[in-house]
């Protein structure tokens, strides 16, 4: 009878950390400016430290902004995403590693933000992508500051 119980609690204890481990997923916010903290043309944060199951929304408080993922720096399974300009848009990131995102009219202007999923799997060969403009300075900084960040989870 005590196997039975057992094994009754474990299947319990399973299903609800089954129906219960979705809620533990987060969302963050991305705001899509036309100015912030940081200059013109900003993803504010420009960085986001995230788990897998996490959501990230892409608030458009300016008009003219969009979020697109970068080729190249995407996790091994992700799917790319991109936004409708000038539009609110959520994405539920489910695979480890970094993604680099770009408002697709100012990419060049330097509007991108890097979110850092789980462990950074893909983080040097997403370091290795290249930029135009202000973007290429922008992700040099981001990158380096990677570690530091991921080390204050």
């Amino acid at each position: 009878m005590t196997a039975i119980k057992t094994a009754a609690f474990l299947a319990a204890g399973l299903v609800l950390g089954i129906t219960v481990a979705p809620g533990l997923a987060a969302e963050f916010e991305i705001r899509m400016l036309n100015k912030g903290e940081k200059g013109v043309m900003v993803f504010e944060p420009d960085f986001v430290r995230a788990q897998p199951g996490d959501t990230i929304k892409f608030v458009s408080v300016d008009p003219g902004h969009n979020a697109e993922t970068i080729k190249g720096m995407l996790p091994e399974g992700a799917a790319a995403f991109r936004s409708k300009v000038s539009k609110d848009f959520s994405v539920t990131l489910t695979e480890e590693g970094v993604y680099g995102v770009k408002c697709t009219p100012h990419y060049g202007m330097g509007m991108i933000a890097l979110i850092a999923v789980g462990e950074p799997v893909n983080g040097e060969a997403a370091a290795r992508v290249k930029h135009p403009g202000k973007a290429k300075k922008h992700f040099a900084t981001l990158f380096e500051a990677l570690p530091e960040k991921l080390a204050a989870k």
